[in-house]
């Protein structure tokens, strides 16, 4: 998986925490609200935040499963490669050097 992919992830699943907090204090600031609409409104938001709770916790264990399968991936492609992944690594090296040499002029 690429790494933009598991950090847009990432941000993801922050923005979800967010949104999900903001909610409850949405819902903590019109605890004081009376009528039967609003009482069944806020069961119903109530019910739907713990669902969308759960499921984020369950995507926050995919994302960290997923993240430490490449993690994994990656150490026994360096170890059964080394020299390639050092030459990998010397390419982008140079890579960076040139383009910063070339911002400098």
């Amino acid at each position: 998986m690429a790494r933009t992919s598991i950090e847009s992830q990432e941000q993801l699943v922050d923005e979800i925490k967010a949104t999900i907090s903001d909610a409850e204090d949405m819902l903590s600031a019109t605890a004081d609200q009376a009528g039967e609409k609003v009482t069944k409104l806020r069961a119903r938001v109530q019910a739907r935040l713990l669902d969308a709770k759960a499921r984020l916790i369950e995507a926050e264990e995919l994302l960290i499963a997923k993240t430490k399968a490449a993690a994994k991936a990656t150490d026994v492609y360096v170890h059964e490669s080394p020299w390639t992944a050092i030459g990998v690594g010397c390419a982008v090296g140079v890579v960076v050097g040139l383009l910063i040499g070339s911002n400098r002029r």
